[in-house]
């Protein structure tokens, strides 16, 4: 099945394109893809010669992405699987029914908007960019949104308590880019009280959907296909994802096994991939050498992570005299 898309990057052009709502489970040992939904625009839910041709089953409807977002959730926490926040981006923060399915279920979110997006205030409502030009200076503060590849990810953070006469606590969180200005903004909200700190690593968390896709895609050949059928893009995902689940499964295993160490990095998944590779499905070498190159691989890779991070490490010193 085929949905038009407009690509003005390394396509140029107008190309098919399957749209899908993922879903990516994150916790401190590792992240994967745990369920997916494809996206069936309104022109072909409607039309029943491109079902007919894309074997759409009757019972599928139109749905939009967070209504997607919203039934995997809510799948995801009928089959006990243990979740404190979401995050997501302006699609799934600028719907309502999202958010109140969440706070109904009293999962917290951190859940990016618009800066047009409007905030409930003792005033009415205002738009989250008119809230932000009115913050004092002593309002931000620096916070690292999560370790990157080349060192902590240092941001300006400022936090405004919504008025809301519903339970739980709910904020409107604003991220600033100290270097270039760019402004970002996230609708929140926690049944309990949480820091400033918690709400920003879980902002931080968001990326771990990017690096999901990245991973799937490279290690479990997620888009390597050429499938225009409903059940046959629904078998190839479920492949790539299970295989996914596998290598960041064993990957998370193997760290607990292993001695943390200075000199090397922690395995990850690619580099396992490399060494199932190497040792399971095609041995061209001795095991010993297979494990010295992997750890030449890593040791390398420390040496370039601590140089970042010494870079890195401090945040952005700020001139307040502005």
């Amino acid at each position: 099945m085929g949905v038009q898309r407009q690509y003005t990057g390394t396509a140029g052009r107008i190309e098919n394109a399957q749209v899908a709502v993922y879903l990516t489970y994150a916790a401190p040992r590792g992240h994967a893809l745990i369920d997916r939904a494809l996206y069936v625009p309104k022109s072909w839910a409607d039309d029943q010669t491109r079902r007919d041709s894309a074997g759409i089953p009757a019972e599928v409807e139109f749905a939009t992405k967070p209504f997607l977002a919203q039934r995997m959730i809510l799948d995801a926490l009928d089959a006990g699987v243990a979740a404190s926040f979401v995050a997501g981006d302006e699609v799934y923060g600028a719907d309502p029914t999202l958010r109140a399915v969440l706070e109904e279920r009293r999962v917290g979110y951190v859940l990016a908007v618009a800066c047009s997006h409007r905030v409930p205030s003792a005033s009415g409502s205002e738009r989250a960019d008119e809230i932000t030009a009115r913050l004092p200076r002593r309002s931000w503060q620096q916070r690292s949104a999560g370790d990157g590849t080349k060192g902590p990810r240092w941001y300006s953070w400022a936090l405004v308590k919504i008025s809301t006469d519903q339970s739980g606590h709910h904020w409107l969180l604003i991220r600033r880019n100290d270097t270039t200005g760019e402004i970002a903004y996230y609708r929140c909200y926690s049944p309990t009280p949480v820091s400033l700190t918690t709400l920003v690593r879980i902002a931080g968390q968001r990326w771990k959907i990017e690096e999901s896709f990245q991973t799937a895609k490279g290690q479990a050949g997620l888009d390597e296909h050429q499938v225009r059928r409903w059940c046959s893009w629904h078998r190839w995902s479920t492949l790539a994802m299970l295989a996914m689940a596998f290598l960041a499964v064993t990957t998370a295993a193997q760290r607990q096994q292993d001695t943390p160490s200075d000199d090397l990095i922690p395995i990850t998944v690619n580099e396992l991939r490399r060494l199932f590779d190497a040792l399971v499905l095609g041995k061209t070498a001795t095991v010993e050498h297979i494990l010295k190159w992997s750890n030449w691989r890593r040791k390398h890779q420390a040496t370039a992570r601590r140089c970042h991070y010494k870079r890195r490490s401090e945040p952005i010193e700020l001139d307040l005299r502005l």
